[in-house]
């Protein structure tokens, strides 16, 4: 995996963060969601390199091989303010004033912070499989209780670590047929690992108090995403059973919007990577310069 990509850990001030990068054009963030690493991107990263772009992949705080950081008992270490700000840290480290961000997952949250709490730095965005958390909330109905059963179980002390740690591959699932054996063995690591389950964990303990919270002040004070964003959903997965039009959620919180429907599972990345990657290449593409005109670089 990530061949001609730089693999290392970066301190970005309360935690390192393993990532791995590669590329000198218009730098792309890629945020990986639950229970995943970097390594989730490993079939659309070198796509993206091979077009031109300067990739970076980073596990996100608490999860792979990036630093756990001590829990709080508001959860806040874990928060998605917390870790976004990780990412502009890390982007900034790496030498990337502005860039794109691309969320999948918990990753999605983790951008639509990045995006609403540090706008000055992303020039696009592009949320994949899911809608913001107060807004999920918002329409809890039996079914969502049932389906997403695991938001409200994983928010629970101790019983889920417990649950998870007895047999790690039973729980999460995942087959090296469809993820690719090296992201399959470096996902079988980080699941097994009682601190990073644990991380993970706190991430849905976050999610379902202060990331709330965060997002209805957002409403509260008209805070919408200033940058054109893409919304990519999985065709086999449940957004549009749940939601009807997704897309109506986020065009409350967007000023450009557009979407498209990925023909696949819900891990996009890895069971439909050339679909996806193709949606990504065509939305990130900046527009060709002016004849004449030098390209900027951030």
């Amino acid at each position: 995996m990530f061949e001609d990509f730089a693999d290392e850990q970066v301190d970005v001030g309360e935690v390192a963060l393993r990532v791995r990068h590669a590329g000198e054009g218009p730098p792309v963030l890629l945020i990986h969601g639950h229970p995943r690493t970097g390594s989730t991107w490993h079939a659309v990263a070198p796509r993206l390199l091979a077009r031109g772009f300067a990739v970076v992949c980073p596990d996100m705080r608490g999860y792979g091989r990036s630093d756990k950081a001590v829990v709080r008992s508001d959860h806040s270490q874990q928060s998605k303010r917390a870790v976004a700000l990780d990412l502009v840290r890390l982007m900034q480290r790496l030498g990337h004033a502005t860039f794109a961000v691309v969320g999948h997952d918990r990753g999605c949250y983790v951008a639509l912070r990045l995006a609403l709490d540090h706008p000055a730095v992303v020039s696009r965005l592009v949320v994949m499989d899911g809608v913001p958390i107060s807004e999920a909330l918002a329409r809890c109905d039996a079914k969502f209780a049932r389906d997403w059963y695991h938001w409200f179980f994983y928010a629970q002390p101790d019983k889920p670590e417990q649950a998870i740690l007895a047999d790690p591959e039973a729980w999460y699932g995942g087959h090296p047929d469809t993820m690719g054996a090296e992201n399959y063995q470096e996902y079988r690591e980080a699941i097994r690992d009682p601190a990073t389950v644990g991380a993970m964990l706190e991430d849905y303990r976050a999610g379902l108090t202060m990331d709330v919270e965060h997002e209805q002040a957002d409403r509260r004070a008209g805070r919408t995403i200033s940058c054109p964003t893409l919304f990519a959903w999985s065709t086999e997965d449940d957004m549009e059973d749940l939601y009807g039009d997704p897309l109506s959620i986020w065009r409350g919180w967007t000023n450009d919007l557009r979407g498209t429907p990925i023909p696949s599972g819900h891990h996009l990345a890895e069971e439909n990577p050339a679909a996806l990657s193709a949606a990504l290449i065509d939305f990130l593409t900046p527009p060709a310069s002016p004849e004449g005109a030098s390209p900027s670089r951030s």
